[in-house]
C-alpha cells in the first residue's frame, strides 16, 4: 500500500512489491496474476473502506444537519487516515489518487459515489435554499478534490503531527466553507 500510495500504480514493480510484502513473486502471480491485477485490487480494496466509512458518517445525517456537522462528516475519513499515518494514511493517499486518474472499471463505484452525494445534497439543500442542484453538486466534487490534493500534498503528511481532534478543528470550517460558497442573492 505505501508503494502504491507513493508512486501510483505505473510506479511501482512486482519485485518491489512482493519484496515489502515480503511475498513470493510466483504465489502474488498464482492469485492475482498480474501486477496490475495486484495493484487494481489493493486500490479497490483501499476505496472501498474509504467509501464505507464516508457513506457511514455522511448517510447518518439529516437535513436538520449543519454545514459543519456535513463538513465533518464528510471529512471526517480523510482527516482520520491522515492523522493515524501509516497504512491508514497509504490507503487513503491511493484513494486520492485513483480520485484524481481513475482506472478503468471506475465506474462500478458510481451507486456508492451518486448515494454519498444524494445524501450529502440532502443537507445542501436544507441548508442553501436559493442554490442550484448543479451548483450544488459542483461544490461537493470540489469538495472531495480539495480533500483529495490534501492527502497528497505535502500539507497532508504535517497532519500526522497533530491530533485528529485539532485537525478537524482546522480543515472544517475550511471544508464548510467550500460547501457554502457564495449564495445567489
Amino acid at each position: 500500500m505505501d508503494l502504491i500510495a507513493e508512486r501510483g500504480a505505473d510506479g511501482v514493480t512486482l519485485r518491489e512489491l512482493t519484496d515489502a510484502a515480503e511475498a513470493n513473486v510466483a504465489a502474488v502471480s498464482y492469485h492475482f496474476g498480474s501486477l496490475k491485477s495486484l495493484c487494481d485490487a489493493a486500490i479497490e480494496q483501499a476505496l472501498e473502506r474509504y467509501l464505507d466509512a464516508q457513506q457511514a458518517a455522511v448517510s447518518a445525517l439529516g437535513p436538520e444537519s449543519t454545514l459543519d456537522e456535513l463538513a465533518t462528516a464528510f471529512a471526517r475519513p480523510m482527516i482520520s487516515a491522515l492523522t493515524k499515518g501509516g497504512p491508514d494514511r497509504a490507503v487513503i493517499r491511493i484513494v486520492a489518487r485513483v480520485g484524481i486518474d481513475p482506472p478503468e472499471g471506475w465506474n462500478r463505484f458510481d451507486a456508492r459515489f451518486d448515494q454519498i452525494r444524494a445524501d450529502v445534497i440532502q443537507v445542501l439543500k436544507a441548508n442553501l435554499p436559493g442554490v442550484r442542484a448543479p451548483e450544488l453538486i459542483l461544490r461537493t466534487r470540489c469538495v472531495a478534490g480539495m480533500l483529495n490534493w490534501l492527502a497528497l500534498a505535502p500539507v497532508g503528511a504535517e497532519l500526522g503531527d497533530m491530533s485528529e481532534k485539532r485537525a478537524e478543528r482546522l480543515l472544517v470550517p475550511i471544508v464548510a466553507g467550500a460547501f457554502r460558497g457564495t449564495n445567489p442573492g
